[in-house]
C-alpha cells in the first residue's frame, strides 16, 4: 500500500517535529632457508553466518521497490523520501530482513496511524505547507516485542551454529602466516595462530562463523592490508615486517566489521561487546575490598634453552640445564664475564640455533630438535660454545622468541657493571671540537664568570 501522504491535522500519538525520538643480495639458498622472517613464541603453562531462506533482497514496507540486504542504508533513505516513515534504532534490530516483512504486512492489515507516531513538520507554518513523517520505534510495546523475539531467534541461530563448528572436526583451513595445512577441529588453527604467530583473535569457543571470519582477515591481508591500523602497503614483506615490529598482529578492537564473528555480540538486545565487557568492569569495582592481602602474583615460567622445561626461577632452570644437558650458565656468565646485554645475546644465539635444529657446538643439522639434543649431549657440544665474535653479535640483540621469559631474568647487578669496565668495553664518545670557538662564545660558563667577576 502506498504510505499516507495527506496534510493536515495529525491523528492518534501526534508529537511536533521538536519532539521526535531519534631475498637480499649476497645471500646463499642454504642460509635463505634459515632466516627467522616470522616472530616466534615458546611453549606457555597452561592456564559462515546462516543464510536466510528467499530472496537476498529487502522489499519497501510500502511499495515494490525492492533493495538488497547490504543496501539497507538505500531502503531506508527511500522510506524517508518517498513514505515518510522513519524506523528508529535500526542497529537494534537483529534480523532486518524478517522485521521488514513482518511490518509490510501489518501495514497491510491496518492503518499506519495506528502503529507510528505522528511527527509534524513546520508546524508553526501555514497549513498547506506543513507536513507529517510517521515514527516506526519501540515505544510501541508490538514493535519492542518483535524485537526482542528477533533477537531471541538470531541468538538461538548462533548458538546452534556455534555448536555445530566446536563439535566439527572435518574443518580445513592453512595458517595465513605460514601456509600450513590443518585438518581436524578449528582450535587447532586458531591455536597455532596465537602460539606460533602470536596472533590471537579470541578463544574458539566464543567464535562463530570461523571459516568467514578467516576468509574475512585473509582478504585484508591478500590486499596488503594491516589488520590493527588498517594501513595498505606497497608489498607482502613491509606488510609483515609492519605487523611484527608494531606489533600489529591483532584485529582492529573498534572495526564493527568483526562484532558478528563474537557471540558476546548476540547476548543483549543493542549491547556491543565492549558494553557488556564495561557493565562486568563496573561490577567488579563494585564489589571489590580495600583489602590485597590475599592477592597471590602468578609466577612467570622460563623455558630451557634445549628442551621444553619450565622452571619458576632462573636457579632452578639453571640447575635443570646443568643436571639434564651439562650447560652451565651462571658458571659461563662468571668465567666469560658476561655483563646483561652479552647474555641476552646468548642466549638469543643459542635460541636461534636449536630453533633451526644446529648444533653450535660442530655447526651439524639435524633433522628435529630431539635428534639435535641427543647429538649435543651424547657428544657434549651442549657447553661448546663457539667464539665470542659469533655469538656476540648486535643482531642477537632481538629476541628469537617474543615471549621468552628467560631474557627478563638474568642478573644486571654491579659486579657485571665491574666486570665491563675491567674488560675496557665502556664506549667513550668524544665531544664535539669541530666548532670549538662558537661553543665558547655560546657557553653558559661565560655567563656564570660574569657573575662572580661583579660580585667580587
Amino acid at each position: 500500500m502506498a504510505a499516507p501522504k495527506t496534510q493536515g491535522a495529525a491523528t492518534q500519538g501526534e508529537e511536533d517535529g521538536d519532539g521526535s525520538r531519534g631475498g637480499t643480495g649476497g645471500v646463499s639458498y642454504e642460509d635463505s632457508k634459515d632466516c627467522i622472517l616470522e616472530p616466534l613464541s615458546l611453549p606457555e603453562s597452561p592456564g559462515g553466518t546462516t543464510s536466510l531462506e528467499g530472496s537476498p533482497s529487502v522489499p519497501c514496507i510500502f511499495c515494490e521497490e525492492h533493495f538488497l540486504i547490504d543496501e539497507q542504508d538505500k531502503l531506508l533513505k527511500h522510506m524517508i523520501i518517498e513514505h515518510k516513515t522513519v524506523i528508529a534504532d535500526v542497529k537494534l534490530v537483529a534480523d532486518f530482513q524478517r522485521y521488514i516483512s513482518y511490518w509490510r504486512k501489518r501495514f497491510t492489515e491496518q492503518p499506519i496511524t495506528d502503529f507510528c507516531s505522528v511527527i509534524r513538520i513546520n508546524s508553526t507554518a501555514p497549513f498547506e505547507e506543513q507536513d507529517n513523517y510517521f515514527l516506526l520505534c519501540d515505544v510501541l510495546p508490538e514493535d519492542r516485542i518483535l524485537r526482542e523475539e528477533l533477537q531471541k531467534q538470531r541468538l538461538k541461530e548462533i548458538l546452534e551454529q556455534q555448536q555445530q563448528e566446536r563439535n566439527d572436526n572435518n574443518f580445513q583451513g592453512s595458517c595465513m602466516f605460514c601456509n600450513e595445512e590443518f585438518l581436524g577441529n578449528r582450535s587447532v588453527l586458531l591455536n597455532h595462530m596465537a602460539r606460533e604467530h602470536t596472533f590471537n583473535i579470541g578463544l574458539p569457543d566464543n567464535i562463530v562463523n570461523c571459516s568467514e571470519f578467516l576468509c574475512t582477515i585473509q582478504k585484508k591481508l591478500d590486499n596488503l592490508q594491516c589488520l590493527y591500523c588498517e594501513k595498505t602497503f606497497r608489498d607482502k614483506t613491509t606488510l609483515k615486517d609492519h605487523m611484527r615490529k608494531k606489533q600489529h598482529r591483532r584485529i582492529n578492537p573498534k572495526n564493527r566489521e568483526y562484532d558478528r564473528f563474537y557471540v558476546i555480540n548476540y547476548l543483549e538486545l543493542g549491547k556491543s561487546w565492549e558494553e557488556v565487557q564495561l557493565e562486568d568492569d563496573r561490577e567488579l569495582l563494585d564489589h571489590q575490598e580495600d583489602d590485597w592481602s590475599d592477592w597471590e602474583e602468578h609466577p612467570l615460567s622460563a623455558v630451557c634453552l634445549f628442551c621444553e622445561k619450565q622452571a619458576e626461577t632462573i636457579e632452578k632452570l639453571c640447575v635443570h640445564m646443568e643436571e639434564a644437558h651439562e650447560f652451565d650458565l651462571l658458571k659461563i656468565k662468571s668465567e666469560l664475564g658476561l655483563n646483561f646485554y652479552q647474555q641476552v645475546k646468548l642466549v638469543n644465539f643459542i635460541r636461534r640455533q636449536i630453533h633451526q635444529c644446529r648444533c653450535y657446538g660442530c655447526h651439524e643439522k639435524f633433522k628435529s630438535k630431539a635428534d639435535l639434543r641427543t647429538h649435543m649431549e651424547e657428544a657434549k657440544h651442549t657447553s661448546l660454545l663457539p667464539e665470542r665474535q659469533t655469538w656476540d653479535q648486535p643482531q642477537y640483540y632481538f629476541p628469537t622468541y617474543e615471549n621468552d621469559t628467560l631474557l627478563c631474568t638474568l642478573s644486571d647487578n654491579e659486579s657485571d657493571l665491574t666486570a665491563q669496565e675491567q674488560n675496557g668495553n665502556i664506549a667513550i664518545i668524544s665531544e664535539d671540537t669541530s666548532k670549538l670557538h662558537a661553543l665558547k662564545q655560546s657557553s653558559i660558563l661565560n655567563q656564570l664568570l660574569l657573575h662572580e667577576s661583579l660580585k667580587n
